[in-house]
């Protein structure tokens, strides 16, 4: 398995059921974490700013909305606002998109993972969990292109098996993994374990 000099960044999307997935991952992770974490979940499109405010409350990392142009920084969980697309810039900053959804989704996983695989190429881990989509397919098969590394939740212990399949169906990953190994996975390609 690569590791922590091998990665500058994880993505990481998720749909139905992904806030129960996410607080298997986000608060475990210790506040020594070295790399960023960009999260797409599928929000209503008016949803508050409770999503976020629950998991800076239990994260040992600094957890906040992604912004335009705000500068990717390692331990951080960057967190995309609801109705905008997030997109990755080639000077590792964000930026935010209203075009039109991508597979109904605003914000896309495909977006995200599709942008961040051109600027961190195989510096890159992109994660698919739990969701009822096939949004995140396409940008798994961009980042493993781009030499990226893709570890996709095991659609048995998905709440919803779609969207980990259809990431399967796209891609080679690298891994398959269950949630609860996700966090040690994430510490050993980080070198933390």
């Amino acid at each position: 398995m690569r590791h922590q000099s091998d990665f500058e960044a994880i993505v990481m999307g998720v749909s139905t059921g992904g806030t129960q997935a996410l607080r298997m991952i986000i608060p475990n992770l210790p506040s020594t974490f070295p790399l960023p974490i960009v999260i797409v979940q599928h929000l209503h499109p008016h949803s508050d700013s409770y999503f976020i405010e629950d998991f800076r409350q239990h994260s040992n990392l600094i957890v906040e909305q992604a912004e335009e142009k705000i500068k990717i920084l390692p331990g951080h969980v960057y967190i995309a606002p609801s109705n905008y697309h997030l997109l990755v810039e080639c000077e590792r900053t964000f930026s935010l998109s209203v075009d039109e959804p991508v597979n109904f989704a605003r914000p896309s996983i495909d977006v995200l993972f599709e942008t961040a695989a051109e600027v961190y190429k195989e510096k890159l881990i992109g994660i698919i969990l739990t969701g009822a989509s096939k949004d995140g397919s396409a940008g798994v098969r961009k980042i493993k292109k781009n030499g990226g590394f893709v570890i996709v939740q095991d659609p048995d212990s998905a709440q919803i098996e779609t969207m980990p399949r259809a990431a399967m169906n796209a891609t080679d990953a690298d891994l398959v993994i269950p949630l609860e190994e996700m966090v040690p996975a994430l510490l050993r390609v980080s070198g933390m374990l």
